[in-house]
């Protein structure tokens, strides 16, 4: 009656020894790594590599306990963070900047274990510390970017048609195209409807002047606006790829907005001032036509805007965008050859190269402003004259800039220009020794709650207790395993949420428990007592789980970050539970009890 196959004891004892098996990585700790892998698919992080970053170490004097290479690049580990930091600065002006050289955490588990897949949990922000951004995009601003593009765009198109027209002008989500007859408007129509699809065009008189006026269609707005979302997030990436931050996470958090988290990163100073900037470059051309003193009073001519440049002079510089950062391949921090002063410099692609050295050569003798546009402000960097056509493109940007920001200038024109502009929402910031010690004040109140929940059930119900308390034990067990299984993040809501499943699971044992009595005081065997209770108890169980199970998938589905993790640990709390409350306690109990045919009494 109650006795389990030999097919169940084995499937129950090789379930034991997984779930230790598979938590066993997380009792190891951590040690502090350098990670380095390829910030280029030219390069790769191979056997030579790895040679070359032990040589270095070995020649500086910097000792190391272990250097590896996998698939994630190659990772090297230290005594302690101070060597660690050493071996970071060292190795970043050895590989080259075709490398990221990134501060890691690396499980401390044996290699035999690491071998069968068993890995740690990740730890999150708040066990480890770092530096977590809520960052909102400003469609409007994605949008109105859009449109200055789809302007020029339509310019090109027009002249290089040889369709005469009078003026191409924005007026809010509209774009107005002026024109001189008829003949030419239907000639534009037909041409712009294939240069730009996204806008859908309508013939307007006005005055008895002949337009065409195009607005955006609805199923652009939409697709732009993502556009810059995904924009965003890669550009954020590769930000976050040059900073050197290790296990980053970047992801979209609704409509608008972006979750990023750095764990581990010491230099958040430095992160907040990297991600919260939105440098972008825009080359136009030096309205000298206008009188800048007029233009001082407030009367700026149509079609120009009026920047002072950093030598403190005003410059009048047309709205036309010649060039933006999108065209930019590669910038690097230098220093100008003729000045000896920082500089930026900048290779276009191939596209922006032909746009700049045929501006160039229409333009000699002309001004060129650079402006660099962070947070909607417009700063001109520079206004040099134009000497001669200038191929091959390769521009260069210096002016009145230190060598820092001649760094952090390249470092965000490398990385990508933002789609739209963000601004920093929300921001929290978890130092080291914060996160340890939040590490033990969890584990602290896991283990004390279960010290407190076995001594109540091995006191009220005695050997059951006991059975009640191992099996409480192996769901935890259960828990860590399949956690660390998947990889998931451990924050400080995920580690509520195993102390909530301590005392949710031990609900069941209570009803198995409580049932097992009321049998006995009805009268029945001590056989047919444990028998009974455990399969009338059952479908209570099933039904007040399935009900948590309920609300934690909802919790799940409608909420976010902190709140989606307490659900998962809350989900695989409930399953592990039933398992461990219904078939290990059972499995206990009966290689205890079930092989006695004549059961006097129970300790319960």
């Amino acid at each position: 009656m109650n006795r389990y196959p030999l097919w169940k004891n084995i499937a129950i004892a090789v379930t034991l020894a997984l779930g230790l098996l598979y938590t066993l990585p997380n009792f190891f700790g951590e040690t502090p790594a350098v990670q380095i892998s390829a910030a280029k698919a030219a390069n790769k992080a191979d056997g030579a590599l790895l040679e070359k970053a032990e040589a270095a170490l070995k020649q500086a004097g910097i000792p190391y306990t272990g250097a590896v290479l996998d698939a994630g690049g190659i990772k090297i580990r230290f005594a302690d963070t101070d060597t660690q930091i050493r071996a970071k600065d060292l190795l970043q002006s050895e590989v080259g900047g075709g490398y990221t050289v990134a501060l890691n955490l690396l499980s401390s588990s044996p290699a035999w274990l690491r071998s069968l897949g068993a890995q740690p949990m990740y730890l999150g922000l708040d066990l480890r510390g770092g530096v977590h951004f809520l960052l909102q995009v400003d469609m409007k601003a994605a949008l109105d970017k859009a449109m200055d593009r789809m302007a020029g765009d339509i310019r090109t198109a027009l002249r290089e048609q040889k369709i005469a027209y009078s003026g191409v002008n924005r007026d809010g989500n509209q774009i107005k195209v002026k024109f001189r007859d008829q003949e030419n408007r239907a000639k534009g129509e037909g041409e712009l409807a294939k240069t730009v699809p996204d806008l859908l065009f309508k013939e307007a008189d006005e005055g008895g002047e002949l337009f065409l006026v195009g607005a955006l269609k609805p199923e652009a707005t939409k697709r732009l606006q993502e556009y810059a979302l995904q924009q965003n997030i890669t550009t954020l990436r590769n930000r976050v790829n040059e900073l050197g931050v290790a296990e980053p996470i970047i992801q979209q958090q609704g409509a608008e907005r972006v979750v990023v988290q750095l764990p581990g990163v010491q230099d958040t100073a430095k992160a907040k001032e990297i991600l919260g900037r939105t440098a972008t470059l825009e080359i136009r051309m030096v309205d000298e036509e206008h009188d800048v003193a007029t233009a001082m009073q407030g009367q700026v001519p149509f079609g120009d805007e009026l920047y002072t440049e950093r030598s403190g002079a005003p410059l009048l510089v047309k709205k036309q965008v010649i060039l933006t950062g999108d065209y930019i391949s590669n910038a690097q921090p230098g220093f100008d050859g003729q000045t000896g002063e920082p500089a930026v410099h900048i290779t276009l692609d191939g596209r922006g190269a032909r746009i700049f050295q045929q501006v160039t050569r229409e333009n000699i003798g002309k001004r060129m402003a650079i402006l660099l546009i962070e947070k909607g402000q417009a700063e001109v960097v520079t206004a040099p004259v134009i000497r001669t056509e200038i191929g091959g493109g390769r521009v260069q940007i210096s002016g009145r800039m230190d060598t820092r920001e001649a760094n952090d200038i390249a470092l965000l024109l490398r990385a990508g220009a933002l789609a739209a502009p963000m601004e920093i929402v929300e921001e929290r910031t978890v130092g080291p020794s914060m996160g340890k010690e939040n590490i033990a004040k969890g584990f602290h109140s896991n283990v004390y709650g279960f010290i407190a929940i076995s001594l109540f059930m091995m006191f009220y119900y005695r050997l059951f207790g006991v059975f009640s308390t191992l099996a409480l034990g192996a769901n935890v067990l259960f828990l860590v395993a399949i956690l660390s299984l998947l990889q998931a993040t451990l924050t400080l809501p995920g580690m509520a949420g195993i102390a909530l499943t301590v005392g949710m699971a031990i609900d069941a044992n209570v009803l198995i428990n409580e049932r097992i009595r009321e049998e006995l005081r009805a009268g029945a065997t001590p056989q047919a007592a444990i028998h009974a209770g455990y399969e009338r108890a059952f479908g209570t169980i099933l039904d007040s789980n399935i009900t948590t199970l309920i609300a934690g998938v909802a919790l799940f589905w409608l909420g976010s970050g902190p709140v989606k993790g307490f659900a998962v640990v809350l989900c695989l709390g409930i399953l592990t539970s039933m398992f461990s409350a219904v078939m290990v306690s059972r499995g206990m109990v009966n290689l205890i009890y079930g092989r006695k045919a004549r059961l006097g009494k129970v300790s319960i």
